[in-house]
């Protein structure tokens, strides 16, 4: 069980909300490596015939489809874990050149509580790569902070066109047992 399950009870409430958000705004394409993290997420864009679900081989083939979204008037998220954007720096600097909004959710690992040492480098390099490709962080550590980080992260990717994640971290999420 996770942690926060056993400190919240109900984890799947903000996720939900998270999901429901990103419908409002207009988010119809789904780009995602599985992860038990965006589980719920995955789960509900997958069941919902308004949305276009994309399992990807590796996270940087996300980095397209939502240049691809954008580029046909739609507006897209990618879903993935910290250890996915060492695969992604590349294709992240098409960004910048190609001036598309970028929104990504990233289930954190390799912090509080980790448990599998694997994780650690890729958890800790996360944000300063993101960083040095042009891609603002914010990080949610609890549900009420998910919300309002993603609601942030909407305004600024999909009004300023910009490029943002959003880091739902391990005290969010709880960590994986090893």
């Amino acid at each position: 069980m996770h942690a926060q399950a056993e400190t919240e009870g109900k984890p799947e409430i903000w996720q939900n909300e998270v999901y429901d958000l990103l419908r409002r705004n207009r988010v119809t394409q789904f780009a995602y490596v599985p992860d038990a993290g965006h589980k719920i997420l995955i789960d509900r864009s997958l069941a919902d015939p308004d949305v276009h679900s994309v399992a990807l081989t590796t996270e940087e083939e996300g980095v397209a489809l939502l240049a691809g979204a954008d580029l046909g008037g739609e507006r897209g998220v990618l879903l993935m874990q910290s250890s996915g954007v060492g695969n992604c720096v590349n294709m992240l600097s098409l960004i910048n050149g190609g001036r598309f909004p970028f929104l990504a959710l990233v289930s954190m690992r390799g912090d509080f509580g980790e448990g599998n040492p694997w994780q650690f480098p890729m958890g800790q390099a996360t944000v300063p790569v993101l960083e040095a490709m042009g891609i603002r962080c914010l990080r949610a550590e609890h549900p009420a902070e998910a919300l309002a980080s993603v609601t942030a992260a909407l305004t600024m990717v999909f009004q300023a066109r910009r490029a943002v994640a959003v880091l739902f971290t391990q005290k969010l999420l709880g960590a994986k047992r090893f």
